[in-house]
């Protein structure tokens, strides 16, 4: 084999500006990921740090800790990540389309997040916890988990013995 063609060098030069997209890809995606925890009032340095900052944006959107755990096994991680992407996109008010395009796209849409007029609204997980009080309920005024006077609705009582 003859090493010193052309193909070779051309080869090592192709590969060489991939790498450096490649690293200029990460820098942007980071730079975002910095100022997406600033705009959430977290230490902006966090981003860089490879298992903590997981650990903050689980803080930022509001679920427990112990999802770092869901993040590290194998399988499971694919889908709390896109969970974890998508209460991302909506603690910043944003629709499942944002998700769709921060999991598919990651290079336009969190330079968008970051940089963009998105405003931290706060944890979107904080919806869930609200319960009947959420003012998205479908129930509206009509909540019938509310009615105390309704014998179904009532915890069973135990008879006297």
């Amino acid at each position: 084999m003859d090493y010193n063609s052309e193909y070779a060098a051309a080869g090592a030069g192709i590969g060489a500006g991939m790498v450096i997209f490649w690293l200029a890809v990460l820098v942007l995606v980071y730079a975002s990921l910095w100022k997406i925890f600033v705009k959430a009032g977290k230490p902006g340095w966090a981003a860089i740090i490879p298992i903590y900052n997981a650990i903050v944006l689980i803080e930022i959107v509001g679920k427990p800790t112990i999802w770092i755990l869901w993040l590290i096994i194998p399988c499971v991680n694919i889908v709390f990540g896109i969970w974890l992407t998508n209460l991302l996109s909506k603690s910043f008010g944003k629709t499942e389309g944002y998700t769709v395009g921060l999991i598919l796209l990651p290079i336009v849409f969190y330079p968008l997040l970051g940089f963009g007029d998105a405003r931290y609204l706060g944890p979107s997980a904080a919806e869930a916890q609200q319960g009947f009080n959420n003012p998205n309920n479908p129930f509206g005024a009509n909540n019938p988990f509310k009615n105390p006077n309704d014998p179904f609705n009532q915890p069973p009582t135990t008879p006297g013995v």
